[in-house]
């Protein structure tokens, strides 16, 4: 990439890192930066996971206090994302590419409208804030088993399908929401792994991308209560959907 291109994924991805702290849904606009800069929908796939991993870190850090009395449950459900993500990204990375391209402007689709009901999906289970249950339901484990997988195979929304299925095994809201961060961590330190030995990742767009999402990701932190969400999550929905009728247009 030129001086200028980079310079575009430099900006798109403090953009995407401050997106994903105010209101989630990142990749949308990062990876399809890096596809309209002349990546290929696979090198720019593993290439957006990487440059998302640090902010991912630091959306853990935010919620260490939440996760006070949780080390059991999170071995237990760490150990299921290390098995998902890994899962997924091998099977990104051991599937013919023509076969991502055909899925992937159908999971960019799926994580638009992901995006587009987290609000729904959040106030259905605000009301479900109840005692800690006395065991984890076995369901719960496979369905995060899936999630996660998802997750190492694309990414898009991850959060969103882990915030709504936590939140309905666990029955609460805001510990499924810090749940949802250290799954989504872990699921993207095993796809750091594989995709940094073994996928076609550009390493000079991680190189700007990262600490520029890192950095994003603090700004939007400071700023969340000042900006509209809903405003901000109705512009992402819209570009995600037009993203994905575009994609559709090139398979």
């Amino acid at each position: 990439m030129s001086a200028a291109e980079l310079l575009i994924v430099a900006g798109v991805a403090l953009l995407a890192g401050a997106v994903n702290s105010i209101a989630g849904g990142g990749s949308l606009i990062l990876f399809p930066t890096l596809v309209a800069l002349g990546l290929g929908t696979v090198a720019a796939n593993v290439t957006n996971s990487l440059a998302q991993w640090p902010g991912y870190l630091g959306g853990v850090a935010g919620f260490r206090p939440e996760y006070a009395g949780q080390r059991r449950r999170l071995l237990r459900f760490g150990a299921v994302a290390v098995l998902g993500g890994l899962a997924g990204s091998v099977l990104l990375l051991t599937t013919p590419s023509d076969a991502f391209d055909v899925l992937v402007p159908v999971l960019v689709l799926l994580a638009s409208l992901l995006l587009a009901v987290q609000p729904v999906i959040t106030r259905r289970l605000s009301g479900v804030d109840a005692a800690e249950p006395g065991r984890d339901p076995g369901w719960l484990y496979v369905v995060l088993f899936f999630a996660t997988a998802y997750g190492g195979y694309f990414g898009g929304a991850l959060g969103v399908i882990l915030v709504g299925v936590l939140g309905i095994g666990l029955q609460r809201i805001k510990l499924a929401n810090a749940l949802k961060s250290a799954l989504s961590a872990v699921t993207a330190t095993v796809t750091l792994v594989v995709f940094g030995l073994f996928g076609p990742v550009d390493w000079v767009v991680v190189a700007v991308a990262a600490p520029a999402g890192l950095v994003g990701g603090f700004l939007g932190a400071r700023i969340a209560t000042r900006i509209p969400a809903t405003l901000l999550r109705v512009v992402i929905v819209t570009f995600g959907v037009a993203v994905s009728v575009y994609l559709f247009t090139r398979v």
